[in-house]
């Protein structure tokens, strides 16, 4: 197989519309190329959309992924790209309900139903010619914890935090950030009420915690549109959004994608 090498381009100029390129793990990669079929990254389809002279591969990066040199899989061979590395800080918190930290035995067979329907939504790749990436905030509120966070959940230590929390006052109510559809609802064991919205290209937003939903699933959604509320469901230690983005199934920090003047 040919492996192609391109020169790095202006990403001032590239990223016109596009989210920020910040190429660590859970960030994501801007990639040049000069064709838009069959690009791949890990086996899965990545977002394309048209540049000036060319394409860009928008690649979400996983949390998990190892610095270094990393490519894509294109019909003109292999493209590369580099993963910086990243530090994120550390976070403690006390769940008063101690079943949402170790669940039960018979809370398995839920919890195991549940995050099979939630990983078939983020595995979703709808083709459509441009997915919406400039985002608005869903919901008014303070940020209370970032993304990337290691969260250290009554004294044991869990999975990084994948995404962003909004604290806000219960019924608040949240918005689509962009156009999409709704592809899963549900009252979950752990993120509470949830609502998950299909953006095309396999950009994917889920909404956690919230008091109602306002929308089914297969429903179109425009940017602006209400979802439901605010609110404590699932494991919380209090009312706020949990706010998550995912890019080719790679949970990725949704502050990338948010408007100018947008950015918590």
């Amino acid at each position: 197989m040919k492996y192609l090498i391109l020169a790095l381009l202006t990403f001032g100029q590239l990223a016109m519309g596009l989210p920020e390129h910040d190429p660590v793990p859970g960030g994501i990669a801007l990639v040049p190329l000069t064709t838009d079929r069959n690009a791949m990254f890990d086996g899965r389809p990545v977002m394309m959309t048209e540049s000036k002279g060319g394409y860009v591969a928008v690649v979400g990066i996983p949390l998990s992924r190892s610095p270094g040199s990393h490519h894509l899989d294109t019909a003109e061979g292999k493209v590369y790209f580099n993963v910086k590395g990243k530090q994120y800080e550390e976070q403690r918190l006390n769940i008063e309900n101690k079943r949402k930290v170790n669940p039960y035995a018979q809370d398995m067979d839920r919890i195991t139903r549940e995050r099979a329907e939630i990983d078939a939504a983020f595995n979703n790749f709808r083709p459509v010619s441009r997915a919406e990436t400039n985002f608005d905030l869903p919901t008014e509120g303070i940020v209370s914890s970032s993304f990337g966070l290691r969260r250290i959940l009554n004294g044991q230590p869990r999975s990084p935090h994948s995404g962003l929390d909004i604290a806000a006052p219960k019924g608040t109510p949240i918005h689509s950030p962009a156009t999409g559809i709704i592809v899963a609802t549900g009252d979950y064991f752990f993120n509470g009420n949830t609502v998950m919205v299909d953006h095309g290209q396999g950009l994917i937003t889920m909404y956690c915690h919230m008091s109602s939903i306002s929308v089914e699933v297969g429903e179109t959604v425009e940017k602006g549109q209400h979802l439901g509320g605010v609110g404590k469901t699932g494991r919380v230690t209090g009312a706020h959004l949990h706010w998550s983005v995912s890019l080719n199934n790679a949970r990725v920090n949704p502050g990338l994608f948010l408007n100018h003047g947008n950015t918590p």
